[in-house]
């Protein structure tokens, strides 16, 4: 009867004892299969940002050149316009009027010019007849220059008119992208009052406000990076980067600037960038860095999947510093300031390192 009892009890202990180890062993294999990365300071992680702002290089406020009401409005806010497409309408009636009555007077003084040389030609008849004197001949020719020079002066003001009721129409002085349109209809015009301003998307650049050293070292170091992180663009290399020549007497910093490769979607004056200059202090060249996959953030719990010696993940809490330009198509990554150190291995699957046990 002893024997009869202690053999099922053997037998479930054996059973609990190979479902422990096959557990294990299993839990093993996943471990193993685990994709990890070594932490390590980058090379090029020896880096300073500045906060920078796209600019456009050509933006301009088209301003009304004469008095008049506005009557009609053709863009809108975010239109794309060609150069020379009209924008706005002004009030040209009055225009129009001085611009017939110029041509009216070209007209007559044109008439008195012909009949001024009729009367030149008579009086040179009578001259050669000798029935007129020499000064009545010249008196003639006097008069037959004044007409013409009547017609010079009406003609020079009716184009002068006619100009002038072009500048009622607005045009578009570029090919471009309405940024701001600050009338309405009805609104009254005066010479230099704003009426649209536009940008050419074409021609883009950033402008970073940066400390009297880290530009001074720009020349002497490695190449900038551009990052736009509304656009998450976390890498463009910068090119024709310009040093302005004038420092801040208050806080003792410098402007700079670098064009941004055309064709760019999504980006417009305005949006925060960051331009990333070479010349940071060698702590911060020291700090680790891991992909940006491989955080996890569970709440206020920020961390990452360290594998021990025996190739489990551990999750462990770290704190974060930036996150640094990667080359396009490349996965970024982040600083980490405390919580781990060079050689440790992190986990890049995190999901796949949480079901680990």
């Amino acid at each position: 009867m002893h024997n009869a009892h202690t053999l099922p009890r053997f037998l479930s202990r054996t059973g609990l004892a190979l479902a422990t180890a096959l557990l294990a062993s299993t839990s093993l294999a996943f471990a193993a299969d685990i994709a990890a990365v070594r932490v390590q300071a980058p090379a090029h992680a020896a880096l300073a940002s500045a906060d920078a702002v796209v600019e456009a290089v050509r933006d301009t406020t088209v301003a009304s050149q004469v008095p008049g009401a506005v009557v009609q409005l053709l863009v809108r806010v975010g239109d794309r316009v060609q150069a020379g497409q009209a924008l706005v309408h002004l009030d040209a009636q009055a225009a129009q009027q001085n611009t017939a009555a110029s041509v009216a007077q070209a007209e007559a003084a044109r008439t008195n010019a012909q009949i001024a040389e009729k009367e030149l030609a008579r009086q040179r008849q009578l001259f050669a007849k000798q029935y007129i004197s020499q000064a009545g001949l010249e008196r003639a020719q006097a008069q037959y220059d004044a007409a013409q020079a009547q017609v010079r002066a009406a003609q020079a003001q009716a184009q002068a008119a006619s100009a002038q009721s072009g500048f009622y129409v607005v045009r578009a002085p570029y090919a471009g992208v309405v940024s701001e349109v600050p009338v309405a209809l009805g609104d009254m015009a005066a010479p230099g009052r704003p009426l649209v301003r536009m940008y050419d998307p074409r021609a883009l650049r950033i402008t970073a406000t940066t400390s009297q050293t880290l530009a001074q070292n720009l020349g002497s170091a490695g190449q900038a990076a551009i990052e736009l992180p509304g656009t998450g663009r976390i890498a463009i290399e910068a090119r024709h980067i310009q040093r302005l020549p004038t420092v801040d007497s208050a806080t003792h910093t410098m402007q700079l600037r670098a064009d941004l490769p055309a064709g760019l979607e999504g980006v417009a004056p305005g949006m925060f960038a960051r331009l990333w200059l070479p010349g940071a202090s060698a702590a911060a060249a020291a700090l680790p860095v891991v992909p940006a996959s491989a955080v996890v953030r569970r709440a206020e719990v920020t961390g990452v999947y360290v594998l021990d010696a025996q190739n489990r993940p551990r999750l462990r809490q770290v704190r974060l510093g930036r996150t640094l330009p990667a080359a396009e198509g490349a996965a970024p990554q982040v600083e980490v300031l405390s919580g781990l150190r060079d050689g440790e291995r992190v986990a890049i699957d995190p999901q796949a390192a949480a079901q680990v046990r």
